[in-house]
């Protein structure tokens, strides 16, 4: 899965979709995206559950859950109003991804990343006009997925320091860069209609930015190599590019390296609260199939279910407490974060090791409390455990978010 999405890479209440879009401006004035339906949301979620098994099953890419969540505006919630999008935020997204994960984590962290994509764009633009505007006026028509591929085998993750190995080179002369690279963990890569390419260029000074690419363009072979123990249907493949040309005017952020590595802290409060959210999502789902067992499940010594039992009560009750103060603070920081609070948003990074520090133990609670039967592949509690681990991967990662705010805390 990309663990890496620096610009942007549990549902509380919330309103509803708001006003109608405005028409969008420029030569995709005519296009009609497609309008959030929150009210849909328990439908899309029950959609999604009911095809995911299967699918992490076999590992196979959720089509029909990312059609799902198209045609209830989902996948294009977070594009600005000024394009004709709804203008959804932060909370919004939050929202969405919960329920999505609730349903399937894999299309729910396959969303996210166009959901970031469109938040980035909305915020600070980077993608040149007119080739958002290409990507709208497909997203109008179909799932027009994007991502951000970032992470490579040799340096790893982009935001622990370096360059990336992965370069374009532009012939004198040449409208064209060629780009020449190999990305892993690329969430959705089977599937992605953009790739944005993270990418050095070989000139001195060197410069990196994100070199937008269509996932059709000659040269860009997708290796199956994703055979991962959870989001097995997120299809987070390699994706390698041998002399891939790529216009000039399609590429985003182009400039020298910052020292802060371009640091986001609202992308980043993005990619942390959200697939916080989507983590939230699984455990909640994992404690409705707990307690559903715990009342159908009735030992004949015992003569009554399980939830009779003050154990199971209080556990269960310890599971509910925990989840519902991770869903509170997640929707709370993201409302706020909406509001410009920059506060709120350098706080993200510590409620995701909160938030999925609350899921993971309250599925992993689930599991010791039912015993083999929490472990048995005929119960989708192990799929449950599985995916929610995965919440430890992406950045930022704990490691880095307590070494931070142990150092702030001492200085001050």
């Amino acid at each position: 899965m990309t663990s890496d999405t620096t610009a942007p890479s549990a549902p509380g209440a919330a309103a509803g979709p708001g006003p109608a879009p405005q028409p969008a401006s420029g030569c995709g004035a005519a296009r009609a995206l497609p309008v959030p339906d929150y009210g849909r949301l328990p439908d899309v979620t029950a959609a999604l559950a009911a095809n995911a098994p299967a699918r992490d099953r076999d590992a196979a890419f959720p089509h029909e859950g990312i059609s799902a969540v198209h045609a209830a505006g989902l996948l294009t919630a977070t594009v600005a109003r000024r394009h004709g999008g709804p203008g959804g935020g932060l909370a919004d997204t939050v929202r969405i991804l919960g329920a999505l994960g609730a349903g399937d984590p894999a299309v729910a962290l396959v969303t996210a990343m166009t959901l970031f994509t469109h938040a980035a764009q909305a915020r600070t633009p980077q993608w040149p006009a007119a080739v958002y505007d290409e990507l709208l006026t497909e997203s109008a028509a179909a799932p027009a997925l994007v991502n951000a591929l970032r992470v490579e085998p040799d340096p790893g993750s982009p935001v622990r320091g370096g360059l990336p190995a992965t370069t374009a080179r532009r012939r004198p002369g040449d409208d064209h860069w060629e780009l020449t690279g190999h990305k892993v963990f690329s969430t959705g890569a089977v599937a992605l209609r953009w790739m944005a390419v993270w990418a050095r260029t070989e000139e001195d000074p060197v410069r990196v930015g994100s070199f937008l690419v269509r996932a059709d363009s000659p040269g860009i072979e997708i290796r199956p190599t994703w055979d991962h123990l959870g989001l097995r249907a997120s299809r987070s493949d390699d994706v390698l590019f041998d002399t891939v040309r790529v216009h000039a005017d399609r590429v985003a952020g182009l400039a020298e390296p910052a020292a802060d590595g371009g640091r986001d802290v609202i992308g980043g409060a993005w990619n942390s609260l959200g697939l916080t959210a989507l983590y939230l999502g699984v455990a909640r789902t994992a404690q409705q199939w707990l307690t559903g067992f715990l009342r159908g499940r009735a030992p004949s010594a015992l003569g009554a279910p399980l939830a009779s039992l003050p154990r199971f009560q209080s556990a269960v009750g310890e599971i509910e407490v925990r989840l519902a103060g991770a869903e509170r603070l997640v929707a709370a920081l993201a409302a706020a974060v909406d509001a410009g609070d920059r506060l709120a948003a350098a706080e993200a990074p510590g409620a995701k090791v909160l938030g999925v520090h609350a899921a993971i133990t309250s599925v992993e609670e689930a599991v010791a409390l039912v015993g083999n039967n929490g472990l048995t592949r005929t119960n989708p509690l192990q799929r449950h455990l599985r995916d929610v681990l995965c919440g430890r991967v992406h950045t930022p990662q704990d490691d880095s978010v307590l070494l931070a705010a142990g150092r702030a805390a001492l200085a001050l």
